[in-house]
């Protein structure tokens, strides 16, 4: 497969594990990278062999040998860095959580479309080989119609700044909240029909942790829990009428067990070996870009933007509206 030339926007924790992913899988070229401080683009460049080091987003997106834009700054700037990216004619992968609000990310994949570019939300478990394996498991009969799910996820983070503060969009649920949402999605599917949800505030107003029951179409449920105060388990649990099966890591995957209805493990999938897990969503992108599609069929557009909707309508069930969410 063709390898494409990848510019960074960022450098901080996330763009290093990316820069360490893309350094160490030769899945694609490690071209460029941008800081607001051209001193620390450098250095960011130095540290990974990047060829291309600038001080602006401008500056990167001129360049024309830039085929694909990693956006790895806070979600807060992340609708306005995806359109520029667009207007400029790159391709784009782009950290969750993808936008602020369903309102920017259908903006943001209505210009995709209209510049004919390839944008995908980096959310990386869903480009695993283990989401598969899951997804085959649960349309099996190994322990019947799944009829529920309970899956948690949670750091301890909360004194980040990006995570604190409204004006940041700061928040668990964006944050931490949305892995779990994608978990339920990737088990149960799209068709949610009703949630309750309950969410504790730091002094700022933004979520700290909270819980979400979401309700299916054809009567099966989802029990989430995160949290940025603490770390948790990690576990999803995956309950059918013949058994249950226990996911150990929802951020990524690294077992599947599986029991009948008498607790006897009888299945047991390990997840293959990785560089970091980060490169199957640079390979998932590489390939629909070269093949010339319009989106990546593990994460497509219409999953993201529903997702989207869901964390708008959870916050704002709990009075969480982000300073000019109101007049967008």
């Amino acid at each position: 497969m063709k390898k494409l030339n990848f510019g960074i926007l960022g450098t901080g924790w996330i763009a290093n594990e990316m820069a360490d992913t893309l350094a160490r899988s030769g899945d694609a070229n490690l071209y460029a990278v941008a800081s607001r401080e051209t001193a620390r683009a450098k250095a960011f460049a130095a540290r990974y062999g990047i060829r291309k080091a600038y001080g602006s987003d401008a500056e990167l997106l001129a360049d024309p040998d830039v085929d694909v834009v990693y956006v790895a700054s806070p979600h807060s700037r992340h609708a306005e860095q995806m359109l520029a990216c667009l207007d400029a004619g790159k391709h784009i992968l782009c950290e969750k959580a993808f936008t602020v609000t369903a309102k920017q990310a259908r903006e943001v994949l209505a210009r995709a479309r209209e510049k004919k570019r390839v944008v995908a939300e980096a959310i990386w478990p869903r480009y695993m080989p283990m989401a598969k394996t899951i997804r085959d498991f649960c349309a099996s009969d190994r322990i019947g119609r799944v009829y529920a799910v309970y899956c948690n996820l949670g750091y301890p983070v909360a004194g980040v700044p990006r995570l604190r503060e409204p004006e940041l969009a700061g928040g668990a649920l964006l944050d931490v909240g949305v892995y779990t949402l994608n978990f339920a999605a990737l088990v149960l599917g799209g068709e949610v029909t009703g949630f309750t949800s309950s969410a504790v505030k730091n002094e700022l107003g933004v979520d700290t942790q909270g819980s979400i029951a979401l309700t299916y179409s054809d009567g099966r449920m989802a029990t989430l829990l995160y949290s940025v105060l603490g770390t948790t388990d990690r576990l999803g649990v995956i309950y059918g009428e013949k058994g249950y099966a226990l996911v150990e890591n929802i951020n990524n995957f690294e077992s599947l067990r599986a029991y009948d209805d008498d607790y006897n493990l009888i299945e047991r999938v390990e997840r293959p070996p990785q560089v970091t897990g980060y490169e199957y969503e640079v390979r998932a992108i590489t390939e629909a870009i070269l093949s010339g599609a319009s989106e990546c069929p593990d994460m497509p557009h219409a999953e993201t933007i529903r997702i989207m909707e869901l964390m708008d309508g959870i916050r704002h069930s709990w009075g969480l509206w982000y300073p000019g969410e109101k007049t967008e």
